[in-house]
């Protein structure tokens, strides 16, 4: 498909929408000159196309990356999704393109410049996801437990279900502030995304803020003065990552 349009695809913004637009590359044999999700501004002068959203084509389409492919492959597709990189639905879609070529090898392709950048837009999602699953701090708000981040990637649906089954019996909810997408998990195992603007979470209650006060005094003890490293703590523990930790949230940053 080597051909390009001077069409500019819109989709909602999501996983499927953005395989139904694959879906429309298909049909018409080309690819588009970009493909930009509709809450985005459109920062183009060339015409666009608006793709709607069918949840049974972008089931088949997904479901022929797995059987052309590979279900490694369609994996990598759903988690690329999930990633900051930039002009990621072009990449994907000539990944996918690449793949039905190729089959499983594409993984290998890494001189290819999307199959590279894929590759390490991946790397930065797990290890992002990772940190997370590190450094989030819950809350106890008596009715559940909460806690907000902040990442560069939408990391909330790789971290999520390492916290159901770290806490299975509580209920608990995480909001991503970076990309207004919230998780809860009902005791009893119900789980469910939800989207919102801005949350604001009640003030802490005073036995909240005594156990608070109690981490961040554990945190302050255990340090061994003579071998106070600010360098090697920032290494293992970024500064982006300080404004949602407890220990952390109110601290100076040290210069050295």
């Amino acid at each position: 498909m080597p051909d390009r349009t001077a069409l500019v695809y819109r989709y909602d913004g999501t996983y499927a929408g953005l395989l139904c637009c694959a879906a429309e590359c298909f049909r018409d044999k080309r690819l588009p000159a970009d493909i930009q999700p509709l809450d985005e501004p459109q920062g183009t002068l060339l015409p666009v196309k608006a793709i709607a959203t069918d949840e049974a084509l972008a089931r088949r389409v997904e479901l022929s990356a797995e059987k052309r492919i590979s279900r490694r492959a369609r994996r990598m597709l759903r988690e690329a999704f999930l990633t900051c990189m930039e002009h990621k639905e072009m990449r994907m879609i000539r990944f996918l393109l690449l793949g039905y070529k190729y089959g499983d090898r594409v993984r290998m392709l890494t001189t290819n410049e999307d199959v590279y950048e894929i590759l390490q837009a991946l790397r930065y999602l797990n290890n992002e996801a990772n940190r997370y699953i590190e450094f989030t701090r819950f809350s106890d708000l008596g009715e559940f437990l909460a806690a907000e981040i902040a990442p560069n990637n939408n990391v909330l649906p790789l971290v999520a279900p390492h916290f159901c089954d770290r806490f299975p019996a509580e209920n608990l909810m995480i909001f991503d502030k970076t990309h207004g997408l919230g998780f809860l998990h009902r005791r009893g195992g119900e789980r469910e995304f939800f989207q919102a603007d801005a949350l604001t979470l009640p003030p802490p209650s005073e036995e909240e803020a005594a156990y608070r006060a109690l981490w961040k005094n554990f945190y302050r003890t255990v340090a061994v003065e003579g071998r106070e490293n600010p360098n090697l703590r920032r290494t293992h523990m970024p500064m982006r990552y300080w404004a949602e930790m407890t220990e952390m949230r109110d601290a100076v940053p040290i210069h050295k």
